[in-house]
C-alpha cells in the first residue's frame, strides 16, 4: 500500500495524474479482485491519494496546475517550472506525510 501511495505520487509528479490513474485502475482492480490483495480497499485509496497529492509537486503533475500557470502568465506573473516545483514539492510532501499514517491506521 505504501509503495502504491508513494510510487503514485512520484509518477504523478512527472505524468499528468488523470492518464496515470486511468492506466493504473485496471491494475489495482486486478489486485483487489483476484490477486494477493483480495478485498483490500486501502489500495484504491493509496492510488487515489498518491496520484492526487503527488500531482501537486510540479506544474505538469495535474491539469489544474497547467491552467494556473497559464492564467498567471497571461496576467503578467510568470511562474517558472522550478519555482512551482520548489513550493509544490513541499506541499506534496507534507500532505503525503499526513496521508501515510492515515492509510496505515485506517487499512
Amino acid at each position: 500500500m505504501m509503495l502504491l501511495l508513494w510510487g503514485s505520487a512520484v509518477i504523478s509528479a512527472v505524468v499528468d495524474n488523470i492518464p496515470y490513474v486511468a492506466t493504473m485502475a485496471p491494475v489495482v482492480d486486478q489486485l483487489v479482485s483476484n490477486g494477493p490483495f483480495i478485498g483490500q480497499n486501502g489500495l484504491w485509496w493509496a492510488l487515489l491519494l498518491g496520484a492526487d497529492l503527488g500531482g501537486n509537486a510540479t506544474a505538469i503533475g495535474a491539469s489544474a496546475n497547467v491552467v494556473v500557470t497559464g492564467v498567471a502568465k497571461r496576467s503578467g506573473h510568470l511562474i517558472s517550472f522550478g519555482e512551482f516545483t520548489r513550493y509544490g514539492a513541499v506541499v506534496a510532501g507534507v500532505t503525503l506525510l499526513i496521508a501515510t499514517p492515515y492509510l496505515l491506521l485506517r487499512y
